[in-house]
């Protein structure tokens, strides 16, 4: 992020730095284990931390936030509880998105694009879950790869529904994102879910 200066690298960093960060990795794969959150949901719940706590915090305190607030929303513990325990605990906001506010998807059976195609990333703005990054709203790039269909994130986020989609390698010049900020030989190539594309007249 700008103004935070670079990024530190830590030469042969250790996967976890303390005992409490193996304990949060654990339980976060007890709980997908045992069906009460999935991948999708986990990340909703991490990006609706405050900005600020975001920013100033680690990785696993990510985790541990996005956790503690899915099992208070889902009412395995209490907030006051959580307070009790921890001394004050920061949760994420609620979420302004609700299953309603997802629009059903309809894939094909077979992929829309080919390799080679030239789409543009739909402009729409959604607040909840997503895996459409912003930067790429309303942008052309080029189809460099064909994947297999995966679950949508936002019907898996939203509504715990698991509807499969075809997902695309799409390059972006840099020019095409940046303007003139972006070079002439440089480009980006993003991950994208079909629902994310239209074809480009």
């Amino acid at each position: 992020m700008q103004g935070f200066g670079p990024v530190e690298v830590e030469p042969d960093e250790p996967v976890f730095h303390e005992d409490w960060e193996r304990r949060i990795f654990g339980l976060m794969g007890s709980l997908m284990t045992k069906g009460l959150l999935n991948g999708p949901t986990f990340r909703h719940s991490i990006e609706r931390m405050d900005p600020a706590h975001y920013l100033t915090s680690s990785y696993y305190e990510h985790w541990m936030t996005g956790v503690a607030t899915l099992l208070v929303e889902n009412g395995v513990v209490s907030a006051e509880e959580l307070d009790r325990r921890a001394g004050g605990f920061p949760l994420s906001r609620p979420a302004t998105v609700g299953p309603d506010d997802v629009p059903t998807a309809a894939p094909g059976e077979e992929p829309r694009f080919s390799v080679n195609d030239e789409v543009r990333v739909r402009a729409s703005s959604f607040t909840g879950h997503t895996r459409c990054p912003d930067y790429v709203r309303g942008r052309r790039g080029t189809i460099v790869r064909v994947d297999d269909a995966f679950p949508i994130p936002e019907l898996e986020a939203h509504r715990d529904e698991v509807v499969r989609e075809f997902t695309y390698g799409v390059r972006f010049e840099a020019s095409e994102l940046w303007g003139d900020g972006g070079g002439d030989v440089e480009a980006v190539s993003v991950d994208l879910y079909e629902s994310y594309l239209e074809a480009q007249a």
